[in-house]
């Protein structure tokens, strides 16, 4: 009866109002850099060795012009295990549920596993701000905002599952950076037609001009334009996302080059579709997870180590095309790196009243990154829907962990969508532009839109 009390406590803590447990003490913010890491993981390596101690991360200055696809630093690792239908049983503690189901789906699915490397590496900058969001930075009530907040990652030492999301929809991806990439909705054959994608992210902080006050509340910007296929292209979407959701929501507008208008896009949140996905990705499916987190409770089950992608420099060789690495149900799992890593479990349940098509999301966050690294969703019948994984890599030049690619596989359908693959293209990532407030206006927005 005594467990039955403590767990009942401990759940009622990770899921009552948030802006109670919010700021640490001086004392608990001394730890990062201590035995955590700077960004709140935990510095020292597993009881066993296979999860090594983080030592700064991978980071590397180029000496002349820095090239936009790092190579692979670890391509001479040889694989530790791979894991079958034939001996998953042996694993399955390793794995999350929608992982251990794509075995259970495809015969020939596999996982190869190799060594483990604490690549995630930022400027000092970041970790000074996030050493500061510590001591400082608390959510509105209900938790839909923050207050006293710069830039990246508030709750280093989280206490709830919901400072968990906030950790990883404000992690650190670069600053200001722009990228040329293509998104596969792929059937159920294999067969696909790419949609390029031109897509631009940028924090406030790194505008040319800096911060301003016409930046109040804005957490980041994004513009994402549709290159091709012909009968898409022209499409724009332009997104301020903003810091306190409870004073302001998302503003989202859209320009349609058939109608050659710019509109107001409410439905680009939540479950509205994803830009051209064909059905398979939602809105707040981007990045793994995006937006408003208000319609979920956020349970913090505690963390966990865990085989997830991690280091998948390969799935960025321009030596490979799209027809190699996308096959019928899922990507060729041999161009895939997997590694022991701990990661946070948070388990999103949808609350009384809301809406959405997903019932449940069970997520699990990488300690070094705060990103989403694998997500587990569950329909309203309580069925398990669809998977997601995040293919981690360390752009080592720019010191910016972000992924070479995110992919959702519909259990249901056997179908699934890739994002984030450039492959074929002449350029890919490009961490040095400069942009204008202007370039994120309703104004811009119209002037790129063509047919």
């Amino acid at each position: 009866m005594n467990k039955m009390m403590l767990k009942a406590g401990v759940f009622a803590l990770s899921v009552i109002s948030v802006s109670v447990m919010a700021k640490v003490t001086p004392d608990e913010a001394a730890r990062l850099g201590q035995d955590l890491t700077p960004v709140g993981a935990e510095k020292a390596a597993n009881a066993d060795g296979s999860i090594p101690a983080w030592d700064g991360g991978y980071s590397v200055t180029a000496d002349g012009d820095i090239p936009s696809r790092p190579a692979d630093p670890f391509a001479d690792d040889e694989i530790l295990l791979t894991i079958t239908q034939a001996n998953l049983d042996e694993h399955k503690d390793m794995l999350s549920a929608g992982q251990v189901a794509m075995f259970e789906k495809y015969p020939d699915y596999k996982m190869n596993i190799y060594p483990s490397h604490r690549t995630a590496a930022y400027p000092q900058e970041v970790y000074d701000v996030i050493k500061h969001n510590a001591e400082n930075t608390e959510m509105v009530a209900g938790g839909n905002g923050l207050e006293n907040f710069k830039m990246h990652i508030p709750f280093p030492i989280p206490a709830n599952g919901l400072e968990v999301i906030w950790n990883h929809i404000t992690r650190y991806r670069g600053g200001a950076v722009q990228r040329l990439v293509n998104q596969f909705p792929v059937l159920e054959d294999g067969n696909f037609v790419p949609v390029l994608l031109r897509e631009s992210l940028v924090f406030p902080e790194y505008m040319e001009s800096g911060r301003e006050s016409a930046d109040d509340n804005i957490l980041f910007y994004f513009l994402q334009e549709v290159l091709a296929p012909a009968r898409q292209t022209g499409t724009v979407l332009l997104v301020h996302e903003t810091i306190n959701q409870v004073k302001e929501g998302r503003r989202a507008w859209l320009y349609n080059a058939g109608q050659r208008r710019v509109r107001r896009a409410p439905n680009v949140s939540y479950d509205g579709p994803g830009t051209a996905s064909d059905g398979l990705r939602t809105s707040d499916g981007l990045d793994m997870f995006n937006g408003a987190p208000n319609k979920y409770n956020w349970e913090l089950v505690g963390k966990r180590e865990m085989y997830i992608p991690y280091n998948n420099y390969k799935l960025m060789d321009t030596e490979l095309s799209y027809d190699d690495i996308i096959n019928p149900g899922h990507m060729d799992q041999d161009l895939v790196r997997y590694e022991k890593h701990r990661v946070w479990e948070v388990k999103a349940t949808l609350k009384d009243g809301e809406r959405h098509i997903y019932q449940t999301r069970h997520m699990y966050f990488d300690e070094d990154t705060w990103t989403a690294s694998v997500i587990d969703h569950y329909d309203n019948r309580g069925e398990l829907w669809r998977v997601g994984e995040a293919y981690n890599t360390q752009f080592y030049y720019h010191d910016t962990p972000w992924m070479a690619a995110e992919a959702l596989y519909d259990l249901n359908s056997g179908r699934f969508v890739v994002l984030g693959l450039a492959n074929e293209e002449s350029s890919y990532m490009d961490f040095e532009i400069e942009p204008e407030r202007s370039d994120f206006s309703t104004s811009a927005l119209r002037r790129k839109g063509i047919r």
